[in-house]
C-alpha cells in the first residue's frame, strides 16, 4: 500500500450523518492529514488503514459534522467562565439557590458569586428568580450578582457594598438602580432597556490572572467539545477590547491549544468613536488574516452604538436615535473601502428597516455584494426585508434567545407574532443565507442541543410551545444551520459543515441517536467523542482514553471545578440533590471512562443521599460494577 493512501484514523460501525447530498449516510470514515479521505462503507474504510492507522470502533452510535456556532461570545467568555456558576439547564430554584449557598461558602474575599446569563426563570419549577431576601441569607457575606437575560441584575447587599452603589448613585440612561422608601439601593438593577448598567457593574468585579484565564478559556473550550462544537464564530462584545482582551487566545494558538476553530469579529467599545476604531484596525488586521484555528473575520456584532437596540422583551421597542443612519453610513462605507465583511445586532423589523436604507445607499457606489455581511437576531424581520437583505447578498444569523424569552415575547407582541419569532422558513424560502447560533454566554446557554431542540419543536425552556408548524424545521434542517450552513458566516463554504473527502475532519460521535430520540430528549444530547481536524479534543465514556486529559481547574475554589458547567435534569435534581456530580467529574482532570468511579475524591465531595461508599456507588448510577 502506498504510503501516502494510508489514513490516519478510521473510525468504524458508525451511522453517519454527512450532509453530503451525494453521499448522505455512511458507516466508516477514514482521515489523513487532517482531512476526510472517505466517508462510505467499512470495508472501503478498513482498506485505506495500516499499520499505523488507528481504529476506533463506534459502536453503531450516530455521527454528525462538528458544530458550529455563528455567533457567540467565546473569547470574553473563556475568560470568565471558570468565574461563573451556571444555571443553565437547572430545573428548580431551590436547586440553583443550593448550588449558590455551597458556592458562597467556597469562593474566598474579594471574589464573586457569579451567575451571569444562559438560563431563565421560565425554566424553573418555581417560575420565578430569587428574592433579595433570599440571596441575602443564602450568602450574607460574599457578593453574589445575578444576571437574568439583559433585563435584570440581582445583587446582595455584599454585593452593593463590593460595587459602591449607594442612596446617592445616579441611575445611567436607559437603566435603573431600584430603591426602598429611604433611597437606598435594593440591588435590583434594571435595564430600562438599556444593559449598559448591567455588564458595566459586572465588570467591575474582580478578575482571573492571566494563567487562570488561559485555564478558564481551556476548560470552556472543553465544555464546548463536550456538547460537539468543532467551530464558532465570536461575535466581540462590551468590554472586549482589540488587541489587549485576544492575548490569551492568541497564546493558545500559538502553542497549539485550542481545540475549536475561531473565526472573531471586532466589536466598537466607546459610542462617538467607532469610527476611529475600525479605521485603526483597519490598518492592523484583514478579514481571513490568520489560519483555520484563528482568524479574523470582519466587524461588529456592534457598528455603531446608535444602531443598537435592546432584546428585553420586557420593555417597549426602543426607538433608535435620528443622528444613527449618518453615523452607521460612515462606518460601512469605510468598511466597504476596506472590503471587510460586517454583523450588526438588530432584534426589531423598525431597526433592520432603517439599516437596510444605509447599506442600500452606500451598495449604489460602493458594491456591497460578495461581502457576507449580516444581521443578527431578526426576530421581528418583516416578509419586505428579508427580500431586501436577499437582493444585496445579505445573510441572517438566527439565535434562540426566544427559548428563554418567548413567554415575555408573546405577552408584549401576542401569539401570532410570537408563531414567526424569528421567520426562519420564510428567510430560506428568500434564498437568503440563515445560520444557527446561541448568543452565549450572557444570553442564552451555550449548549447548542437547546437551540435545535427549539428549531424542531417551536418550544421555549419553560414549555411554551411558540412557533407554528409552518415555522419549525425537521432535524435535518435544523441540523443543516448548525453545520455547513454557518460556513457562509466565515466565509469557509465548502472547506467544513460536511463529512466529506477533503473537507476537514471535524466532526461529533453523539450519546444517542439525534435523528431517534423523542423530541423532549433532544435538548439533552451531547458528544461522547468530538474529533476536530482528525485529533481526539474530547471523550467520554469508553472513549474517554482517546482524548487529553483536562488541566486542573483554576482556581481550586471555581464553580467549574465542583459543579461543571451546563446541568443535564439528572433524577439526583428532582430528588433535591445538587449536581455537583458527574459535571464536576468532567472537569477536575482525573476522570476515567466511569463518571463515578474514576474519581477517588467524589465520596468525599458530594452530599451524597446514602450512609456508606458501597451505598454511594449504587445510588449515583455507577455503570462500572466496582464496589
Amino acid at each position: 500500500m502506498p504510503e501516502t493512501s494510508e489514513a490516519d484514523l478510521v473510525l468504524l460501525n458508525g451511522r453517519i450523518t454527512t450532509l453530503d447530498p451525494s453521499n448522505p449516510l455512511a458507516q466508516a470514515v477514514a482521515i489523513k492529514d487532517g482531512k476526510v479521505l472517505l466517508a462510505g462503507t467499512e470495508a472501503e474504510a478498513v482498506a485505506l488503514a495500516g499499520p499505523r492507522t488507528r481504529r476506533v470502533d463506534l459502536g453503531g452510535r450516530r455521527v454528525i459534522p462538528g458544530l458550529i456556532d455563528s455567533h457567540t461570545h467565546l473569547i470574553r467568555g473563556g475568560l470568565n467562565y471558570n468565574l461563573e456558576l451556571r444555571w443553565d439547564g437547572v430545573p428548580s430554584l431551590s436547586d440553583g439557590m443550593a448550588m449558590l449557598r455551597r458556592q458562597a461558602q467556597a469562593t474566598p474575599s474579594p471574589h464573586w458569586v457569579r451567575v451571569v446569563g444562559g438560563f431563565t426563570e421560565h425554566q424553573f419549577a418555581e417560575k420565578r428568580l430569587p428574592t433579595l431576601d433570599e440571596l441575602n441569607a443564602a450568602a450574607p457575606d460574599t457578593p453574589v450578582f445575578i444576571l437574568h437575560l439583559y433585563d435584570r441584575a440581582l445583587l446582595n447587599r455584599a454585593a452593593l457594598r463590593a460595587v459602591g452603589y449607594t442612596r446617592d448613585t445616579p441611575n445611567p440612561p436607559g437603566g435603573e438602580i431600584q430603591r426602598d422608601a429611604a433611597g437606598n439601593p435594593t440591588g435590583l438593577l434594571l435595564a430600562k432597556p438599556n444593559a449598559t448598567i448591567l455588564y458595566a457593574t459586572l465588570a467591575r468585579g474582580p478578575k482571573l490572572d492571566p494563567d487562570a484565564q488561559r485555564n478558564s478559556t481551556r476548560h470552556f473550550m472543553r465544555e464546548l467539545n463536550r456538547l460537539g462544537f468543532t467551530s464558532v464564530i465570536d461575535a466581540g462584545g462590551g468590554f472586549q477590547n482589540y488587541p489587549d482582551d485576544y492575548a490569551i487566545i492568541r497564546a493558545l494558538h500559538a502553542d497549539g491549544e485550542l481545540t475549536l476553530r475561531i473565526a472573531y469579529n471586532l466589536f466598537t467599545q466607546k459610542a462617538g468613536e467607532e469610527l476611529e476604531d475600525f479605521s485603526r484596525w483597519g490598518r492592523m488586521v484583514s478579514p481571513g488574516q490568520g489560519d483555520d484555528s484563528l482568524r479574523h473575520n470582519g466587524a461588529g456584532e456592534m457598528l455603531v452604538f446608535s444602531a443598537a437596540d435592546f432584546e428585553d422583551f420586557r420593555q417597549p421597542r426602543p426607538d433608535l436615535p435620528e443622528n444613527m443612519e449618518g453615523q452607521l453610513e460612515a462606518v460601512v462605507r469605510k468598511l466597504v473601502e476596506n472590503r471587510w465583511p460586517w454583523r450588526l445586532h438588530a432584534t426589531y423589523d423598525e431597526t433592520i428597516s432603517r439599516a437596510l436604507d444605509v447599506f442600500e445607499k452606500v451598495n449604489r457606489d460602493q458594491p456591497i455584494g460578495g461581502l457576507h455581511w449580516m444581521f443578527d437576531h431578526a426576530e421581528t424581520i418583516s416578509d419586505r426585508n428579508i427580500d431586501r437583505v436577499a437582493a444585496l447578498g445579505g445573510g441572517i444569523a438566527v439565535q434562540h434567545r426566544l427559548a428563554f424569552q418567548g413567554e415575555d415575547f408573546a405577552a408584549r407582541y401576542g401569539t401570532e407574532a410570537a408563531e414567526r419569532a424569528p421567520p426562519i422558513r420564510r428567510m430560506l424560502a428568500a434564498g437568503v443565507p440563515v445560520g444557527a447560533g446561541t448568543d452565549a454566554t450572557r444570553v442564552a446557554t451555550y449548549n447548542p442541543w437547546v437551540s435545535l431542540a427549539w428549531l424542531v419543536t417551536g418550544r421555549t425552556v419553560g414549555g411554551l410551545r411558540m412557533h407554528s408548524p409552518a415555522n419549525r424545521l425537521d432535524r435535518e434542517e435544523a441540523l443543516r444551520l448548525w453545520t455547513e450552513a454557518n460556513t457562509w458566516f466565515s466565509t469557509e463554504t465548502g472547506k467544513k459543515g460536511r463529512i466529506a473527502p477533503g473537507q476537514l475532519a471535524d466532526l461529533a460521535v453523539l450519546s444517542d441517536d439525534y435523528f431517534g430520540v423523542p423530541e423532549d430528549e433532544i435538548a439533552h444530547l451531547k458528544a461522547v467523542l468530538t474529533i476536530l481536524g482528525g485529533k481526539v479534543v474530547y471523550g467520554a465514556g469508553g472513549f474517554a482514553p482517546l482524548a487529553p486529559p483536562p488541566p486542573p481547574v483554576l482556581p481550586d475554589w471555581s464553580p467549574v471545578r465542583t459543579f461543571g458547567g451546563y446541568q443535564r435534569r439528572a433524577e439526583g435534581m428532582r430528588r433535591g440533590f445538587v449536581a455537583e456530580r458527574v459535571n464536576a467529574d468532567a472537569a477536575c482532570g482525573c476522570g476515567s471512562a466511569c463518571g463515578v468511579h474514576g474519581h477517588a475524591h467524589a465520596w468525599a465531595r458530594l452530599e451524597a443521599p446514602v450512609r456508606d461508599q458501597q451505598g454511594f456507588w449504587g445510588a449515583l448510577g455507577c455503570g462500572c460494577w466496582a464496589v
